[in-house]
């Protein structure tokens, strides 16, 4: 039940306010990036591991260019290119540099197509020559530098083509490309949104060889959604979609030889999806990892590229699924380093070029968080874990034998390495949740600091101003897991006083929210609200990440259970505390958060009054393939498990106020969605609040479109928790 207040509680609490110490955050100045931090532009390290290059633009007079620095001194050592000195370019988005670094791939006129997507205008530029060479007059996807940097593989049209620089002539290689039907050579949306790759196709180590996937989209439902725009009429933007159950695209392997610009076709047997290709150093031979539909049996193949003969390399199994990663990393002699879970914790291991274990690198009951490769000079494996403690990230360094293991950044926090091209040097960049990012120069082998390069101190002096209050870590036993929780509470908390609760989580499988790490825009507008008198919670449950692969996937096939009963109890046991107010309870969510904060608001209906869910997944009977189904199998085998935590199923157990926020342009998470929630929610006869943005995809940005979000969102916490 919730309190009503008396006319001078209200007054006491307004006239609190006005008398707080320090300024006070507004939805305007975190969305404007008043509290940003400075960051490192993109760093690549030469060859020689001495030198990097980063991409500079010049506001001035929009001009960029890219400009190598010493890692020792962090100083100029010369401009590489300036757009200012061309003529055909007026700036460029980013670049990439040939095997030997003598020509660059510059990207211009760079327009979004999906997530990681994109078409742009792209250029070659020889340094030794100043020579620049337009690839082709359209835009075109993903071009990509042979070997030898004498021609350019590109796909246009869903076809792929590769352009020689000299000649400047383009061979078309295949012609079959249809929208909507045929893709070669880059991914359709399901891939690259969940195996997280656009480029299909790859050149091989000597540039004979360019492998590519081919995507027959035929059979896949499409998926239509209006865009409104600003013109008289709406249009409708049509894709393939496989919702769960579905068909997908029937994805083929092929071989395109460039000198005798023949394809051939591979057969890799029985398989379903092929989440990623690399070549081996030896150019006769390529890696494919294919996965069958449940993504629980992954097998890594070898591909002998003279005759398209395949064996298997490794396969891994797993009761409830396998997850694809791009750690795989080919030695001098193709042995290989593979990351798995099958010891219960994610770590390394070794194996020959037959595909033999040789040793198992890490070990411990902690995960390796990230794989940055291997110095086979000194024999050192660097990597990210968690070994002092799931909310930390520590890089390490050990032999491949498992031996003489180093801490190079260990401090508690988020440590995040880049390593130079040889593994001379690495930066570090250093968080916690009360130090904002801090980037040093370290020496790799020993992890001696040589400089701090950048600390964000004018960002700390402007916070001491705001009488912010950090984040407190601690765990909470809940349904026999002891959960990771932060809390924030406000700069005067009084622990005589009672203050509302509002919940913040993702909760997704594998993910993580608890963090020690800096603040993120949102976790700065959970801070205005706890100077606006509000206890802010966050607790990863059951299914989140970093804890185990038990841990992690003891949600299989009920996805939305587990996860909110635990957000339920936590709340109830939070609730507990003498100064939680426990008829003042509010949760809130994006995605799949907004799956979750939907499901807690009906099924936890005696603990939650509010909640806000931000483009949610009402059923996952309307999300893709890939994801839903390594999580759920399909509806035809697990329609329960799909039915049971779909909220839109039990509409009538809404008592809260809710509010229900969606871009209909999301391609995403659609917004059929909501609108299948709304109008179960009509029909139920349960008032709540929802708003539409019009034309904004999943993540509702652009213009104004946030602090507009975020004020609603403010307003109706403040009126209802």
């Amino acid at each position: 039940m919730r309190k009503i207040y008396v006319l001078l509680i209200c007054f006491l609490g307004f006239f609190t306010t006005i008398n707080a110490q320090g300024e006070q955050m507004s939805v305007e100045k975190i969305y404007a990036g008043e509290f940003s931090t400075e960051g490192l532009p993109l760093l690549r390290s030469m060859k020689n591991g001495k030198q990097y290059t980063i991409l500079n633009f010049d506001r001035t007079n929009g001009s960029s260019r890219i400009d190598k620095y010493d890692y020792t001194t962090l100083k100029k050592v010369e401009t590489i290119v300036s757009s200012r000195d061309l003529k055909a370019i007026e700036n460029f988005s980013s670049y990439s540099f040939s095997d030997d670094e003598s020509k660059i791939l510059l990207a211009t006129q760079v327009e979004p197509i999906f997530r990681r997507s994109t078409l742009g205008v792209f250029f070659v530029y020889d340094i030794a020559a100043k020579t620049l060479v337009k690839v082709s007059d359209a835009k075109i996807q993903e071009p990509s530098l042979s070997p030898d940097g004498k021609q350019v593989a590109y796909v246009s049209n869903n076809n792929l083509y590769i352009f020689d620089i000299t000649s400047k002539k383009t061979k078309q290689i295949t012609d079959d490309g249809v929208k909507n039907k045929i893709i070669n050579g880059v991914t359709d949306w399901v891939y690259e949104e969940e195996f997280a790759f656009v480029r299909a196709f790859a050149w091989n180590s000597d540039g004979t060889k360019v492998a590519f996937l081919r995507f027959d989209e035929s059979k896949v439902p499409e998926f239509s959604m209006d865009v409104y725009g600003t013109e008289l009429y709406p249009r409708p933007h049509v894709f393939k979609y496989p919702k769960a159950g579905e068909d997908n695209a029937l994805v083929t392997l092929h071989m395109f030889d460039v000198q005798n610009e023949q394809i051939s076709k591979v057969d890799l047997g029985d398989f379903y999806y092929i989440p990623r290709i690399k070549w081996m150093h030896n150019p006769n031979y390529l890696s494919v990892q294919t996965i069958n539909r449940h993504q629980n049996h992954l097998k890594l193949h070898t591909v002998n590229a003279t005759n398209n003969t395949v064996s298997l390399l490794l396969e891994e199994q797993d009761k409830a699924y396998v997850d694809v990663t791009d750690n795989l990393t080919f030695l001098a002699d193709d042995s290989f380093i593979w990351t798995s879970e099958k010891d219960g914790n994610n770590h390394i291991y070794l194996y020959n070029n037959e595909g033999q274990l040789m040793n198992q690198i890490t070990k411990g009951p902690w995960e390796v968080t990230n794989y940055y490769g291997y110095d086979q000079s000194e024999d050192r494996v660097y990597y990210q874990s968690t070994e002092n403690g799931s909310i930390n990230r520590g890089v390490y360094s050990i032999s491949s034998g498992g031996k003489g293991k180093k801490a190079l950044a260990a401090d508690k926090g988020t440590n995040v390495a880049d390593f130079s091209a040889d593994f001379t040097y690495f930066i570090n960049t250093y968080s916690s949740a009360t130090v904002p990012p801090f980037y040093t120069l370290h020496k790799a082998l020993t992890g001696k600091k040589l400089k701090v390069i950048k600390d964000n101190s004018a960002l700390q002096q402007k916070l001491e101003g705001y009488d912010i209050s950090f984040k407190e870590f601690s765990t909470l036993k809940i349904n026999g897991n002891d959960l990771n929780m932060y809390m924030v509470k406000p700069k005067d908390f009084d622990p005589s006083k009672k203050y509302p609760l509002f919940m913040t989580q993702y909760s997704g499988p594998g993910s993580q929210s608890v963090a020690n790490r800096w603040l993120a825009a949102n976790d700065y507008w959970h801070e205005m609200l706890a100077q606006q008198g509000y206890i802010i919670a966050c607790v990863d449950g059951r299914g989140t990440g970093f804890k185990g692969r038990d841990f992690k996937k003891m949600t299989q096939k009920e996805l939305g259970k587990y996860e909110v009963e635990d957000q339920i109890a936590a709340a109830k046991k939070l609730s507990e505390l003498s100064y939680i107010d426990a008829e003042r309870t509010g949760i809130w969510g994006w995605s799949y958060g907004g799956f979750m904060s939907t499901n807690c608001i009906l099924k936890g209906n005696d603990v939650f009054e509010t909640a806000i869910a931000v483009a949610p997944v009402t059923s996952w009977r309307f999300y893709d393939t890939i994801y839903t189904e390594r999580y759920m199998q399909t509806p035809q085998e697990n329609a329960s498990g799909y039915d049971d935590n779909s909220p839109f199923n039990y509409p009538e157990l809404l008592k809260g106020d809710y509010l229900l926020i969606h871009g209909s342009g999301d391609d995403n998470v659609h917004v059929q969605n909501s609108m299948r929630m709304i109008e179960a929610l009509v029909q139920a006869n349960k008032q709540f609040d929802w708003a539409i943005y019009p034309d904004k995809n999943h993540s509702i940005y652009g213009g104004n479109t946030r602090i507009h979000l975020y004020n609603m969102m403010t307003n109706f916490i403040k009126e209802n928790l």
